[in-house]
């Protein structure tokens, strides 16, 4: 950076429940657009209203886990998907990330800062995991 430019602030936002390395590479993918990460990690209410069942892991755990990530500079706790201008308003956010399953639902923010829709890893879902971990224990076998 030369001298009075800022540094270019990426945002990005998520449950990040059994943290897998879908996660980790979108955020990876995040950081490379800009100088800081910034992640909105959903709060448990938040996470119960998107998916009609608590998480996994606790806020404070999935808030501990994304934060103690290199690539990641800085998480807050997402309180709301109806407040996403506040936040990037609020970190000053230059570019706003969201993976390419929410593809078109924020455009209308790109009047306040540059809106990227980074595709997932394929054949990587958190809902799909948990399944596969719960099948067993439903049937009565070991999960191992």
């Amino acid at each position: 950076m030369q001298h009075g430019e800022h540094a270019k602030i990426v945002i990005t936002f998520g449950t990040f429940d059994v943290f897998h390395i879908g996660h980790l590479r979108i955020l990876e993918r995040a950081r490379l657009l800009g100088d800081h990460l910034i992640v909105g990690v959903s709060s448990d209410a938040l996470n119960m209203s998107k998916k009609d069942r608590p998480p996994v892991f606790s806020e404070d755990e999935r808030l501990a886990i994304v934060g103690a990530l290199r690539c990641v500079d800085g998480t807050f706790l997402e309180e709301s998907l109806e407040m996403k201008a506040e936040y990037i308003q609020h970190f000053r956010a230059d570019v706003l990330v969201m993976g390419d399953d929410w593809q078109g639902r924020f455009d209308h923010l790109g009047d306040i800062c540059e809106v990227v829709y980074l595709p997932r890893t394929p054949s990587i879902s958190t809902t799909a995991t948990i399944e596969r971990i719960q099948r067993p224990l439903l049937g009565g076998g070991s999960p191992l």
